[in-house]
């Protein structure tokens, strides 16, 4: 406080002045967050101190931490379950039900478990929503009603596609929603037998602020849905994007919020789509489902190997047969070679389809 002060002069009044002191306008704290772990930083690296990730720090408005001194509150109430020794534990069989596609039964390890939550990653482009409009579909004939909750499209968009590969069905329900209190408002109205959400990055909740797709938005988003699909035995498909070293794009512990992991794999000048088996709680996690991608949708393949071949009547020079496996999956394919002549003194080796240095060391051999 700023005080101005005078001698008092002999016979007259004190004369006292005050100004009051400026206040510094708080100025918003930034913090960098990571986009693979969610570890958050005071200033910008270009490398992650936690998981390591290089290029995934963002800016990110600071969180309100505790004050320095205060204490955290302890439990409150009991257990709300007793601890039970692992010997009376019983192992119980899950249920499983058919979806309707057996290719995508076989990754889920034979059908699809109430309550299981179930991340479907794959690039842009790649045909995730197709496979899960189908899926919808197949699930809707045979189980009742499936809800489809589209958060980058909307439901004119998805019914479009939906003509196209003949995935059209009364019970197949579309909505187009982007916050998740309306999804979950949805899903208590209609109680499907079935939830796809397309895609949970796309899904924001009020009660985080900040942006749709952010590290803690994701995460929110995927922890309330997956504890209403536990508690309501609703099984549920959740699609995620990936990058280009194949994992799931987001923090990681999206992979561990879900039971089931799988990745949509495919090239962009071919036909031929894997799904595989990531994580698996309720099954094995080394199977491949093949499909073939054209304009009516998704052709379940149950012979991979007609793809990799050509049957002819007569062994041709420069072509040769080779088996490979894809999980649990033998997989027949055709090798070709072809020679020409070069004048160059060093001939140029090229491969498509393999990696040139294997293929060099293979030649070499």
């Amino acid at each position: 406080m700023a005080r101005l002060r005078r001698r008092p002069q002999p016979g007259a009044a004190h004369l006292r002045l005050s100004h009051p002191r400026p206040r510094l306008a708080s100025m918003p704290r930034t913090e960098y967050e990571c986009s693979g772990c969610g570890n958050r930083t005071a200033k910008w690296l270009g490398k992650c101190p936690s998981c390591g990730e290089f290029g995934t720090l963002n800016e990110a408005a600071a969180q309100q931490r505790p004050k320095a001194g205060s204490k955290t509150k302890g439990p409150t109430a009991g257990p709300t379950r007793a601890a039970r020794a692992v010997v009376d534990l019983r192992a119980e069989e899950h249920e499983r039900t058919s979806t309707g596609v057996s290719e995508f039964d076989r990754v889920l390890g034979g059908g699809i478990v109430p309550g299981q939550v179930v991340l479907v990653a794959g690039e842009p482009g790649v045909g995730k929503s197709t496979l899960l409009l189908d899926v919808g579909h197949r699930f809707a004939e045979l189980r009742g009603a499936v809800l489809y909750i589209s958060g980058e499209e909307s439901a004119e968009q998805i019914g479009l596609r939906a003509r196209r590969i003949g995935a059209l069905h009364p019970n197949l329900l579309i909505a187009d929603e982007t916050e998740l209190e309306q999804v979950l408002a949805h899903v208590a109205q209609v109680r499907p037998a079935l939830l796809i959400v397309d895609s949970v990055q796309t899904i924001a909740t009020s009660a985080i602020d900040s942006r749709a797709g952010g590290v803690a938005q994701v995460h929110e988003v995927t922890q309330v849905i997956t504890q209403w699909a536990k508690s309501h035995h609703l099984p549920t498909l959740l699609v995620g994007q990936s990058t280009r070293e194949n994992s799931v794009a987001g923090p990681r512990a999206l992979e561990h919020l879900v039971d089931t992991v799988v990745t949509f794999e495919g090239d962009r000048t071919s036909a031929l789509r894997m799904l595989r088996s990531v994580k698996n709680r309720f099954g094995p996690t080394d199977e491949v489902a093949c499909f073939e991608h054209d304009e009516d949708g998704l052709r379940e393949v149950a012979d991979p190997s007609e793809l990799f071949r050509k049957v002819r009547e007569t062994p041709v020079p420069g072509s040769c047969l080779t088996v490979t496996m894809e999980g649990r999956r033998p997989l027949i394919a055709e090798v070709q070679a072809l020679v020409a002549g070069s004048v160059a003194q060093t001939p140029r080796r090229a491969a498509t389809g393999l990696e040139l240095n294997r293929t060099t060391m293979l030649v070499t051999v």
